[in-house]
């Protein structure tokens, strides 16, 4: 973790007041005066302020179900960001692990354990993002099985040297056609998604992501949100 951002999450001190401290000589790290905000501390580095050793606040994880018209971001620009919608002591101090597009709806993860939040977003990791999916263009039954086997080979998107990961696709219902769909990637390319069908001759009308590796949406209601089970945690540690 960054030591102002240590500093933060140890002390009621915003993240400008905690770089003034550093600048004045005032926090040692193991003994040794840190300036440096952005050095690299782990929670068993003895860090203290004028010799009050500081111990952090224990990491915050929460889920949220994502409405339509909010941004994935730490600021609002357009559209309000998700952590307006997050009711806690400063929300804004916390990140997301894995965006969703504006007019994406659905899962969101919420937390300020950057460790955490790359087990969730790392391709490496191979956490998998289960996406609800309407099309412009429905699915005929008799050319589902050469789509579904093209998205796990890797689909190839416009301005990209190399095949996504693969993806599991799945048709929801068994009717002749379908415009409804499942899919599961692994990683979180730029409009990954939507370029995916783009690439195909298809277009995304309706994004819903319900689940990331084995945590599920389930009941929570648009807009709603609640903090993570230590179970759930667990999941990503």
């Amino acid at each position: 973790m960054r030591l102002d951002k240590f500093i933060c999450k140890s002390s009621e001190l915003t993240r400008s007041e905690a770089k003034k401290l550093l600048k004045s000589g005032e926090v040692r790290v193991n003994g040794e005066v840190a300036k440096n905000p952005a050095m690299q501390v782990h929670e068993n580095n003895d860090i203290d302020i004028d010799g009050q050793i500081l111990t952090a606040r224990r990491s915050r994880y929460f889920m949220l179900h994502k409405v339509a018209d909010s941004i994935c971001s730490n600021v609002d620009e357009g559209y309000p960001s998700v952590l307006n919608f997050i009711d806690v002591d400063k929300a804004f101090d916390l990140h997301i692990a894995g965006r969703l597009d504006a007019d994406t709806t659905g899962l969101v993860l919420i937390t300020d354990d950057g460790r955490w939040s790359h087990n969730v977003i790392s391709p490496k990791k191979e956490c998998q993002k289960v996406y609800r999916v309407w099309l412009r263009n429905p699915i005929p039954v008799e050319k589902s099985i050469a789509l579904i086997d093209k998205f796990s080979q890797g689909i190839q998107l416009q301005g990209e040297s190399s095949l996504t990961k693969p993806a599991i696709l799945t048709l929801v219902t068994d009717t002749e056609v379908d415009n409804e769909v499942l899919l599961t990637i692994t990683e979180g390319r730029y409009h990954q998604v939507k370029r995916m069908f783009a690439a195909v001759g298809n277009r995304v009308i309706g994004l819903h992501r319900e689940q990331i590796g084995a945590l599920k949406l389930a009941d929570l209601a648009s807009g709603e949100w609640r903090a993570l089970t230590e179970q759930e945690i667990n999941l990503f540690s």
